[in-house]
């Protein structure tokens, strides 16, 4: 029969076990305050408590399968991203710290491009985020700037039950529509000042050589994009001159060493755009923005 463990205890174990089978440390104390419902400062005050053994249990069983290589957000079944916190599961990629830029980007482009208005109450700008996946962008991008209307693609119909999800909960007016990138809007011929995305761009051969957290549990079809990486861009430069308005915004995420072939392929599709690759916090070339007309 297991032994009954304090918080302190359970903590030990789980940064041991974890580190001795190569995951991060930190996964422990994670899964340790969403089984006890605790904010970080509640967890360290409760230290010496008993953990109740069917709580320990579940504890203990999560931290296994966190060493067999499900993510922990996964095991949640949440992530926080920009302040709030988003259902996930193994329908939608995890959202990455690094897309926070992105949106960052996007708020402040917006306000320089567009400005903030004529205070005009019905002056808004329409924004697409394409391959939406959980809908972090699409509702970051809604509740942050209340003159954005926000719609949302995704191809899979799984991913937009997540994403609708995450907006009912989180209170954001965001359109969700099913379809392959751009094309809802092709065949409405509904025209849009701003179009993000996050897609696809891990080239084939390295996704092979991924960590088995990533590889094997989060969607395929949200990681690779082609043989290069770079297939999802092509794809999109023909699509973007059949919905942008005149003066629109382009935001991209992009692979590391990605940046200037999605730069070239934006200033040959849009010759007098102001193109710009803009590093991550890490120094990675992570984001494009095209600023056009």
């Amino acid at each position: 029969m297991m032994k009954a463990m304090k918080v302190y205890e359970a903590l030990n174990w789980a940064s041991s076990f974890l580190k001795k089978n190569d995951r991060d440390e930190n996964a422990g104390e994670l899964l340790l305050r969403h089984h006890m419902k605790l904010d970080r400062a509640q967890l360290f005050s409760r230290m010496q408590d008993m953990m109740p053994m069917d709580m320990q249990s579940s504890f203990i069983f999560n931290v296994h399968k966190h060493v067999a290589g499900i993510p922990v957000q996964y095991l949640m079944g949440k992530e926080e991203f920009y302040g709030r916190s988003f259902f996930v599961s193994e329908e939608v990629l995890i959202p990455r710290p690094e897309t926070e830029e992105l949106v960052v980007g996007v708020l402040d482009r917006v306000k320089k491009h567009f400005g903030n208005g004529s205070g005009s109450a019905d002056e808004t700008w329409s924004v697409v985020d394409v391959g939406t996946g959980s809908g972090a962008i699409a509702i970051t991008l809604a509740l942050e700037n209340s003159l954005l209307n926000v719609h949302a693609t995704d191809i899979a119909g799984e991913s937009l039950e997540v994403a609708m999800d995450n907006a009912e909960a989180l209170g954001a007016d965001v359109e969700f529509l099913q379809g392959d990138l751009l094309l809802p809007f092709i065949e409405q011929d509904i025209k849009v000042d701003v179009v993000v995305s996050n897609p696809p761009y891990i080239p084939q051969k390295e996704y092979e050589g991924l960590s088995t957290v990533v590889k094997d549990f989060e969607p395929y079809r949200a990681l690779v994009g082609g043989i290069s990486g770079l297939e999802f861009y092509e794809r999109f430069m023909d699509e973007l001159p059949k919905v942008l308005k005149e003066r629109a915004i382009v935001a991209f995420e992009v692979g590391m060493g990605q940046g200037e072939a999605v730069k070239a392929l934006l200033e040959k599709t849009f010759p007098h755009s102001a193109v710009e690759v803009v590093l991550d916090i890490n120094g990675k070339d992570r984001m494009v923005f095209a600023l056009i007309g």
